[in-house]
C-alpha cells in the first residue's frame, strides 16, 4: 500500500455553483440553499454566506439572523443529482479506479500512473476539462492516501489544488485544527477541546494508548490519521440501488391519513409501488 498517489476532488459550493450556472445574476451574491420553513436547514451557502458565519445544517432560522440579505433558494435536488452525474461521467472517462464518496465528492487511485503521465499533471487536467465540460469548479487534494488528500482539498478551497509529497504528511497536518480531520464531529471535537488539544501537532505527540483510552476504538483510528496513516483503498463506485426522498413538515403531525396520503404520492413520483 506504499507509493500510493490518491485524488480527494471536491466540488466548490456545488449546489450554489449549479444555481449560478443558470443565473448569472446570483454571481458574488450571498446565497443560501435549503428548507425555506422555519424548520429548516441549511443544505449548501456561497462562501460570500459563509463570510456572515452561515453554514450547512445550521438552522435557515439562525441563517436568515446571521445574512438576512442573501438570496434564499430551495433548491431542486433532481438537477444537483444531474449535475453530480455528468461530472461522474467526465471522471469516469478518464480514469481507472474512482469511489463516488458523495454527490459532490470523488476519490481517485492513480497509484502506478506516475510512470506513464504524472499523477499531479493528471490531476491537474481532470480538474480542468470537468470545469470545461460542467462549468462547476473543483478542487482537489493530492497525497499518498485518502486522510491527507482530504484535508488538503479543504486547504485548498475555492478552486485549488494541492500536493502533498511522500513523507511530508505528519509536517502538513502539524499546523492544522483537531476539527480539520476527517470523523472529528461536534462531540469528539468538545472532549479534544476539553483536554486542551486544539492542534493535530499536539494529537502527534500523545500517546496512542492515551487517546485510547479517552475515546476508545475511535481514538485509535484519529491517532492514526493524525499521523498521516490511512491504508483504506479507495472503493470502485456503483450506482446506488435504492432510491429516497424527504419532506419536512411546517408543524409536527400525527394525522395518520395526511402520512399515507403524502406516502402514497411519494411513491408513485418515484414510480414505486405501495400496499
Amino acid at each position: 500500500m506504499n507509493n500510493r498517489s490518491i485524488v480527494h476532488m471536491d466540488l466548490d459550493s456545488f449546489f450554489v455553483s449549479v444555481e449560478r450556472l443558470q443565473n448569472s445574476a446570483l454571481n458574488n451574491r450571498p446565497i443560501i440553499i435549503g428548507g425555506l420553513s422555519e424548520r429548516g436547514v441549511v443544505a449548501s451557502c456561497s462562501y460570500e454566506a459563509r463570510y456572515y458565519g452561515v453554514h450547512s445544517a445550521m438552522p435557515m432560522k439562525q441563517a436568515r439572523l446571521l445574512c438576512p440579505d442573501a438570496i434564499f433558494i430551495r433548491g431542486d435536488s433532481q438537477k444537483y443529482s444531474d449535475y453530480s452525474h455528468m461530472v461522474t461521467d467526465v471522471i469516469a472517462e478518464a480514469v481507472p479506479l474512482y469511489e463516488k464518496s458523495s454527490i459532490d465528492e470523488f476519490y481517485i487511485d492513480l497509484s502506478g500512473m506516475e510512470r506513464f503521465f504524472g499523477t499531479w499533471k493528471l490531476s491537474q487536467e481532470l480538474k480542468e476539462r470537468i470545469k470545461k465540460e460542467t462549468g462547476l469548479p473543483i478542487s482537489f487534494g493530492l497525497s499518498s492516501n485518502k486522510t491527507v488528500s482530504k484535508v488538503a482539498t479543504g486547504t485548498a478551497k475555492p478552486a485549488g489544488e494541492k500536493h502533498v509529497l511522500q513523507g511530508h504528511e505528519k509536517v502538513f497536518l502539524s499546523p492544522l485544527s483537531v476539527k480539520t480531520i476527517p470523523g472529528v464531529g461536534t462531540v469528539t471535537y468538545k472532549t479534544l477541546r476539553q483536554l486542551g488539544i486544539h492542534y493535530i501537532k499536539t494529537v502527534q505527540e500523545m500517546p496512542r494508548e492515551l487517546l485510547f483510552k479517552t475515546l476508545q476504538k475511535p481514538g485509535l483510528d484519529l491517532w492514526d490519521k493524525a499521523q498521516g496513516i490511512d491504508q483504506r483503498p479507495v472503493i470502485p463506485y456503483q450506482e446506488r440501488k435504492s432510491i429516497s426522498t424527504e419532506r419536512t413538515f411546517e408543524n409536527d403531525t400525527i394525522d395518520v391519513v395526511k402520512l399515507k396520503n403524502l406516502l402514497s404520492a411519494m411513491a408513485e413520483n418515484l414510480g414505486l409501488s405501495t400496499p
